[in-house]
């Protein structure tokens, strides 16, 4: 078994903001998001929503088998910060600050254009333990502040941080990109997003990606010329 980079076991409130733990700082940004996504939830009514649909959605069938590689999400997400955390911090501080700016993003666009969707079924053609999991996930979760679908977001975070992460093996990277496209697609065929919803977070990616790396090529700009 690997060896972590960072001994955690020496992180304190009293030092957690030093050279060697604060990447873990990024972390913040979940809390605040859930708060935030719960206090737009509430607050702004389903009658100021701009209602989100796209020509493809009425040609992605309803599939609730996908509703498994939808919830594997939680899992990837978790293990793949994991992961860095303990053996990458480089990756760890890619991913996540890729996140960080798609929560501050999605918040303020979920503020100022709300969106809903009106894509799911009124009923279940099965009962199976697949309809059981949507029928939690539609009870909990809204249909409203779905555009940009961040369940797209934080994959494509992810992945990307996967693809240059260093030392790790060809046949990972694509079990890792297969895994990231289904959770991708699955949430068109269970009908938690537009096709709409999953293009903007890819924009929303490339938008975000193209900053850290002007960001990256000016900070070493500085270096060089300093």
């Amino acid at each position: 078994m690997k060896t972590p980079v960072i001994d955690y076991k020496k992180l304190r409130l009293t030092n957690i903001a030093g050279r060697e733990y604060r990447h873990l700082l990024l972390l913040i940004g979940w809390p605040v998001y859930f708060f935030m996504y719960f206090v737009t939830e509430r607050l702004i009514p389903e009658s100021r929503c701009h209602v989100v649909h796209s020509v493809i959605d009425d040609l992605i069938p309803f599939n609730e088998y996908f509703v498994l590689f939808y919830v594997s999400w939680y899992f990837f997400m978790v293990w793949s910060l994991l992961v860095f955390m303990l053996y990458d911090i480089k990756s760890f501080v890619k991913a996540q600050s890729l996140i960080v700016g798609m929560q501050i993003t999605a918040v303020a666009t979920y503020i100022i254009w709300p969106s809903v969707h009106y894509l799911r079924p009124d009923h279940f053609e099965h009962s199976n333990l697949c309809t059981w999991l949507l029928g939690v996930i539609y009870s909990s979760d809204t249909p409203t502040g779905v555009c940009p679908s961040l369940h797209v977001g934080y994959t494509l975070a992810i992945l990307s941080a996967w693809y240059k992460a260093g030392d790790v093996k060809l046949s990972k990277k694509a079990f890792v990109t297969v895994w990231a496209l289904l959770i991708c697609i699955s949430v068109c065929f269970v009908k938690q997003h537009s096709f709409t919803d999953v293009w903007a977070a890819l924009v929303l990616y490339l938008f975000l990606e193209m900053i850290t790396l002007f960001g990256r090529k000016l900070k070493i700009g500085k270096t060089q010329t300093g």
